[in-house]
């Protein structure tokens, strides 16, 4: 079967990931592996590094990159989403306040899931909204675990600091007070994926009036507790994934009889 698409750049990078999947390379062998030039398989491998599909271990080989593990957790979106509405529910009901589930889209976060305060005074985010990664306590934590260089390219344009995210590393949650918007108070905590990596933020947001100006006493427990919950769902359905692999190995396929 032709497994070229038609589109030379693609299959060729394709080739370079394909190699990769088999272990550490080095030029040369991507090069044997690949059958690709040797100006062509750096020139791929060093573009593929720049989008973090493609990265180096400590003897300078070529390896898979950070990129796919990322990608590989969105694929699995739908398992956070769909417990994500019980969990915001329950914490707006034990907050009093809007929660959301927030996650990273390039320069900017998604409002993915929300549970808004049914009556009074609210702050309403809808679901598909999209906000600054400059602003609000969210952003602190969607960047605050980033690798160094997406961490100080994210502080650029932002109204926290380095020092405000070295606290949130130190807490595990984030707050915020009139950042985003005038008058809005939030708190925020990170879900992470198996990997370990934050994927999501989990947050709570209302009139500074009620969160006062310090939110994190009144609700980083709870939020914390509700992103946990989120992390572990992610964690079970690897778990659960692995299990079924072990044991359709070690069923493996029927004996024969002789």
């Amino acid at each position: 079967m032709d497994d070229t698409s038609g589109v030379g750049v693609l299959d060729k990078a394709a080739s370079v990931l394909g190699a990769l999947e088999a272990g550490p390379a080095t030029l040369a062998q991507l090069v044997s592996s690949t059958g690709l030039a040797r100006p062509t398989a750096h020139r791929l491998a060093v573009a593929l590094e720049h989008h973090r599909l493609v990265a180096r271990d400590m003897q300078g080989r070529f390896v898979l990159g950070p990129r796919l593990n990322e990608l590989a957790t969105a694929a699995g979106e739908d398992r956070l989403l769909a417990a994500a509405n019980p969990v915001l529910i329950a914490l707006r009901d034990h907050t009093g306040e809007s929660a959301q589930l927030y996650r990273r889209q390039g320069d900017h976060r998604v409002c993915v899931a929300a549970a808004e305060r049914p009556v009074g005074l609210r702050d309403s985010i809808p679901v598909g909204a999209t906000l600054s990664m400059s602003a609000g306590s969210a952003a602190h934590v969607l960047l605050a675990w980033e690798e160094p260089d997406r961490l100080h390219r994210g502080l650029r344009d932002a109204t926290f600091t380095a020092t405000i995210l070295s606290g949130v590393r130190r807490r595990g949650w984030a707050q915020s007070v009139s950042e985003r918007e005038l008058g809005v108070a939030s708190v925020s905590a990170p879900v992470r994926g198996p990997s370990g990596r934050v994927v999501a933020a989990v947050s709570v947001s209302g009139p500074v009036e009620r969160l006062s100006r310090q939110p994190g006493r009144l609700h980083s427990a709870a939020v914390v507790a509700a992103a946990n919950k989120l992390t572990e769902v992610l964690h079970r359905a690897v778990r659960t994934t692995c299990v079924r692999r072990e044991r359709s190995v070690s069923v493996g396929p029927p004996r024969r009889a002789w």
